[in-house]
């Protein structure tokens, strides 16, 4: 019986020996197949000898003549210096590394092919460290017949062992024929696999390399449909799996609920209506309801949620509410105990930093079922945490947990109980193309209203050399009775380094404002001064509070219209649309001034561009998306979660419907094809397999 291609070790291709093969195992690849779907970057085009008096600056081209002079120039750094010449024209090859042997090799009279970038040098074009081969004789030397592939590759593998390896692989293709997986009802194009595989390692001649290089050959399309479906059905099975064993029906009496919005100073918004009876119909099945609520800063998520709480309680069931920072957990804390103990239920807190006989106490109240709602960090999803009867999870900002994370709070459900509901909330707006890629296990609900007598903020884009402007600007503000906030951050993600610059602003402002009140809150004070802190500028005790990205969610001033962010070139869009939304709270008019240190590379102009133009959380998510990348908007860039070889979101959004269409299809139609599709572009992955 014939072995199937990705049965096949790579250490049957020639030139693979231990060494070698150890070196591709770290790199992923271990079989011949893995090769195969090792897919070039981009290509370079040597298939046409350009005259050297035809060069253009920024081309990659194959040039060929006559070595007329070499010598060792002595500049600024010593430099191996030949003049080659073609008959059209003479420039300049430049080798600032070269050894003994090379300065031999290249002396006048040598014939030399070479392929490189012209730059502008000192006596006219140049190419520096160009690679060349040598010509005997004056016979015509054949060009290469097809693109030339350039591989992603790792130390120690050369681009030349990547060709090597992918001309072998190919050579199995004929009595190894790649399985293929996508039956004609839902493969889009004609391409077959094994066409499009030879295809995209030896492109031809005439292949369009503008096609190539942006991603739009039908070759690349149709690998690129295959890939990202294989992540939609990756991410199927796992919604699959998850419901598989059932979960208890939250359908209990309606009587909290009711008793909660009556106490509410405000009515519900048509949207958090809206979102909240779709909860409510889930939590009703005995189902698992696995859903995202999507809504923009200041739209209400907490309440929506605090009703799906309800709905748990008065089934007879607990709830886990899991926050990623202590002090948006700390906020929800709060929130709920306001809300919920006047209804004559128990909150329960568990954090990192509680220790002791406070955490035992805690985690005994979650254990016996005295808590009615759990709060928390990571640390409730920790092993010495028990649930009574948990009937519902409740994850907010969760990009900022791995999938691992989000789902291991499920198995604190106990087998009888069944799984627990899934409500995943997040105030960072997940474009389409994200949320049908990334959250293609979940049903996404929008709230997409804002509370009425908000009034949008007015965000200005000012160079750090400004601070004396915005000092008075602050004052003036403060006169009016009005509140501020003076954000720091640093690249570095240290608490210590953090808290140290949130300081140093903090004494500079109070030098140079010693009329207002300045508190100061860092991720390295202790739960208790944070709250109080935090408590008096809610107060109105405080002018101006001076933070690190700490107050990033869960802040809620009202009377705060200002706020001046210090570095804002070195935060994502998120998360500066984050900060942004702890101000225009109240009716009054709103600023965010983003401060940044001159000068501005392209991409920090184009994000702080982007935040002044527009307020809207999912225009600003689209451009996020763009100007980062999945991994970075996800937070999910070491897990290899939205890692693709060759699929690109934006690129091919367009295929996104199909891909979920052709999902559907195969799940119901061909099931057995979903896990050798999963395995061929996911081998390496244990992502899936694992939750």
């Amino acid at each position: 019986m014939t072995q199937a291609l990705h049965q096949l070790d790579i250490s049957l291709l020639k030139g693979v020996g231990p060494k070698m093969r150890a070196k591709l195992h770290d790199y992923g690849i271990r079989s011949i197949q893995d090769v195969l779907f090792h897919l070039p970057l981009r290509y370079q085009d040597r298939t046409r000898i350009t005259p050297i008096g035809a060069l253009q600056l920024g081309q990659d081209v194959v040039i060929e003549g006559k070595v007329v002079a070499a010598d060792i120039a002595f500049g600024r750094r010593r430099s191996l210096v030949c003049r080659l010449q073609d008959g059209t024209g003479t420039t300049t090859l430049r080798f600032f590394h070269f050894s003994a042997a090379q300065k031999q090799q290249l002396v006048a009279g040598t014939r030399l092919r070479c392929f490189g970038e012209p730059r502008r040098g000192a006596a006219g074009l140049e190419f520096y460290h160009p690679e060349y081969k040598l010509l005997a004789g004056d016979d015509p030397v054949a060009v290469e017949e097809r693109l030339t592939p350039i591989y992603p590759s790792t130390e120690g593998l050369q681009q030349t062992s990547w060709r090597k390896l992918a001309d072998q692989a190919l050579g199995y293709l004929e009595q190894h024929p790649v399985a293929e997986w996508l039956p004609p009802q839902v493969l889009p194009g004609r391409w077959t696999l094994a066409e499009a595989l030879r295809y995209l390692h030896h492109p031809p001649t005439d292949a369009s390399l503008y096609q190539l290089q942006e991603g739009q050959h039908p070759s690349q399309q149709r690998l690129a449909f295959e890939e990202l479906l294989a992540h939609n059905l990756a991410l199927q099975q796992l919604r699959n799996e998850t419901r598989r064993f059932g979960a208890p029906a939250l359908d209990g009496p309606n009587d909290l609920n009711q008793q909660f919005l009556a106490q509410l100073p405000f009515p519900l918004t048509g949207a958090q209506q809206r979102v909240s009876e779709e909860i409510a119909a889930d939590l009703a099945s005995q189902t698992p309801m696995l859903r995202l609520v999507q809504g923009d800063v200041g739209s209400g998520k907490t309440v929506v949620a605090a009703l799906a709480a309800l709905r748990g309680i008065s089934s007879g069931f607990q709830v886990a509410i899991m926050a990623p920072t202590e002090i948006l957990a700390e906020q929800h804390y709060h929130s709920f105990c306001g809300w919920l103990e006047p209804l004559g239920l128990s909150v329960a807190w568990l954090s990192g930093k509680l220790k002791g006989k406070a955490r035992n106490a805690q985690s005994e109240l979650i254990a016996s079922g005295e808590a009615h709602i759990a709060v928390g960090t990571h640390a409730l999803f920790q092993n010495d945490v028990e649930f009574a009867r948990l009937g519902l999870v409740i994850i907010d900002e969760q990009h900022r947990f791995g999938v691992h994370q989000r789902l291991s709070l499920k198995q604190k459900a106990s087998i009888e109980v069944g799984q627990p509901h899934q409500l995943i909330m997040t105030a960072t707006p997940i474009p389409r193309t994200l949320a049908m890629t990334a959250y293609a296990d979940l049903d996404t609900s929008i709230i997409d209203e804002l509370p009425p007598g908000r009034t949008p903020v007015t965000t200005v884009v000012l160079d750090n050399a400004r601070r004396d402007q915005i000092a008075e600007r602050l004052n003036a503000v403060c006169a009016k009775g009005q509140q501020a906030y003076w954000v720091c951050t640093l690249i570095e993600e240290s608490d210590k380094l953090q808290a140290q610059a949130a300081e140093a602003s903090w004494a500079q402002l109070k030098e140079t404002l010693p009329n207002l009140n300045i508190g100061l809150v860092h991720g390295r004070m202790k739960p208790k001064e944070k709250a109080e802190v935090m408590a008096a500028f809610k107060a109105a005790e405080l002018d101006l509070l001076v933070a690190t990205t700490v107050i990033e969610v869960g802040v809620d001033v009202p009377n705060a219209s200002l706020m001046i962010i210090e570095n804002a070139e070195r935060l994502g869009l998120a998360q500066l649309h984050q900060l942004r939304g702890r101000v225009g709270r109240g009716s009054q008019q709103s600023f965010c001034v983003l401060l940044y240190q001159a000068p501005l590379s392209r991409n920090g102009r184009q994000r702080l561009s982007a935040l002044r133009d527009s307020n809207d959380g999912f225009v600003i998510a689209e451009q996020d998306l763009q100007l980062r990348g999945p991994g970075e908007v996800l937070g999910t860039r070491q897990t290899g979660l939205m890692s693709f070889r060759i699929a690109d979101l934006q690129r091919d959004e367009d295929l996104l419907d199909g891909v979920k269409d052709a999902a559907e299809w195969l799940l119901k139609q061909r099931p057995e094809h979903a896990k050798p599709l999963i395995e061929r572009w996911l081998s390496d992955r244990t992502l899936y397999a694992s939750v």
